[in-house]
């Protein structure tokens, strides 16, 4: 039995094609802590508040160093984000890009984007230890641009969509709500779901809860700059030990995915609820298969799922591991195994899926 072991022939175009390629991906990954970069010294901001503008104009602006404002309007121009002109030698950031990099009240806010993909990137080298024997690293244990950037860039999101957009796509959740019910936030993060649920329902009550302690602080200085702060409460808890029963709407935001249990969590779900109350997941957007998530937003998710939401997971009992694209029949198997009967999609954007899962 003969074996070939014959060397298949380089395409150069191809090879040459994918150099340049890599070239490319190089920049963008530097170009991601210079947006970061952007953002936090208020280059952007001043861009967008006066028009094309010379590289001392910018460091006087903004009072910083000279140089690093030329280097860094010409990396912006080489990717892109902002245009050059030659004649006057300024530099002018599109409007559509200030919206995107300067709005924050736009769902299409993008600084928080780039600041947890930052902070991720920041704490690599930690995974790749931990990859070697399939250990994890816990969400605390990582850097604050993690868990700010990770805020910032899903609260516009959930500021265009969750109010006017998802929970009226629930079945009898809103009148509920107005009426006056009992909601958990399970997995709250810094709050910024759980406040604007307070801010829209006055009638309602509120529980948020995390297992991130640091988290749980920074939300209840929001909820009382938002003057919420008497109709929430707010609890350091695991998802498998989130307290209280009764509850009309139990939510878990961008969260269910990094849990160690989610299985664990959904039977405490389950056993929270009033019969007739209203589990609502919101998870990142995904298919069912590998192939159905290979675009650009598949990739930044299985991007994060392998630095980020996967060592999470396997640092906490069980680690199980979903992953950030497991898509809807994984996340209906999950909550079917817990105990739950009823389970749809109830709404969709470009960066998430909407559940309805029932008793």
């Amino acid at each position: 039995m003969s074996t070939d072991t014959t060397t298949p022939a380089i395409d150069m175009d191809a090879l040459m094609g994918f150099v340049f390629r890599a070239v490319d991906e190089v920049g963008a990954a530097l170009n991601c802590a210079l947006v970061v970069m952007g953002d936090k010294l208020g280059y952007y901001r001043a861009l967008a508040d006066h028009g094309p503008t010379a590289a001392p104009d910018l460091a006087r602006r903004t009072g910083t160093g000279e140089r690093y404002a030329t280097e860094w309007l010409n990396a912006q121009a080489a990717g892109g984000f902002v245009t050059y002109d030659p004649a006057t030698r300024t530099y002018t950031l599109p409007a559509e890009h200030a919206v995107a990099l300067t709005d924050e009240s736009s769902p299409a806010y993008l600084p928080g984007f780039f600041q947890i993909a930052f902070g991720t990137v920041r704490d690599a080298d930690r995974i790749v230890d931990k990859a070697r024997d399939g250990d994890g690293l816990g969400w605390g244990e990582h850097n604050s641009d993690v868990h700010d950037g990770c805020e910032r860039f899903f609260r516009p999101g959930y500021a265009a969509n969750l109010v006017g957009e998802w929970l009226p796509a629930l079945d009898g959740v809103v009148a509920k709500l107005t009426a006056g019910g009992s909601v958990h936030d399970l997995g709250c993060g810094h709050g910024s779901s759980t406040i604007l649920m307070a801010q829209a329902f006055p009638a309602s009550t509120f529980v948020g809860s995390d297992a991130h302690a640091p988290s749980i602080e920074v939300a209840r200085e929001r909820a009382a700059e938002a003057g919420v702060a008497q109709r929430i409460q707010w609890e350091v808890a695991s998802a498998t030990t989130l307290p209280g029963t009764g509850y009309d709407l139990v939510t878990t935001f961008d969260a269910l995915h990094d849990m160690g249990d989610p299985v664990g969590a959904a039977r405490r779900v389950h056993d929270a609820l009033a019969d007739d109350g209203t589990w609502m997941v919101v998870e990142p957007v995904a298919g069912d298969h590998v192939e159905d998530n290979l675009n650009p937003v598949g990739r930044a998710y299985y991007g994060f799922s392998t630095l980020l939401c996967t060592p999470g997971s396997l640092s906490q009992d069980v680690g199980l591991a979903i992953g950030t694209q497991a898509g809807p029949a994984r996340i209906r198997d999950i909550v079917t195994t817990a105990g739950f009967g009823s389970f749809r999609i109830a709404a969709t954007t470009p960066f998430n899926n909407v559940f309805e899962v029932r008793k």
